[in-house]
């Protein structure tokens, strides 16, 4: 149980950059609904659809390679030689892959910008907090960090 009190302290840095990844969601909202006049530009209706479907693609395409960066990660964090400790390599996997996944939650906010409506916005906020729920940092992954340097060291 100590244990286990350990490792969940050791990732509490971990969820305060989740903790921020939400509230960079929840800013882009509110900034849209607050100040919608003052940031919307104008755009052709055609080229808003292009850029919006270029989005919805590359959000498609980015959840998988996300996945899949976050087990190459975790791999190298288990096998890579080295004395950084498993938490600092726990802690780049999960900045990275949450950095990378707050991306398809930006596409909302610059749709905003270009005219697009609150549809949109809240479409690409969804799923940027469900990429930031299916990043988030896991106790177990974490161990097995730990578990690996250690027989590596032994």
């Amino acid at each position: 149980m100590a244990e286990y009190k350990q490792l969940k302290s050791d990732l509490t840095l971990h969820w305060i950059i989740v903790g921020m990844m939400l509230c960079m969601l929840i800013t882009y909202n509110i900034i849209c609904h607050f100040f919608a006049t003052e940031i919307q530009i104008e755009m052709a209706e055609e080229q808003r659809v292009f850029i919006r479907t270029v989005f919805y693609i590359i959000a498609i395409i980015l959840f998988p390679m996300v996945n899949l960066l976050r087990h190459i990660l975790l791999r190298l964090n288990q096998t890579m030689p080295g004395n950084n400790p498993a938490k600092n390599r726990y802690f780049m996997t999960i900045t990275t892959t949450l950095v990378v996944i707050e991306i398809v939650g930006i596409f909302g906010l610059i749709m905003f910008i270009f005219g697009d409506g609150y549809n949109t916005l809240y479409i690409f906020t969804t799923l940027g907090a469900l990429g930031v729920f299916l990043h988030r940092p896991r106790y177990e992954e974490y161990r097995q960090i730990i578990e690996a340097l250690k027989l590596q060291r032994a």
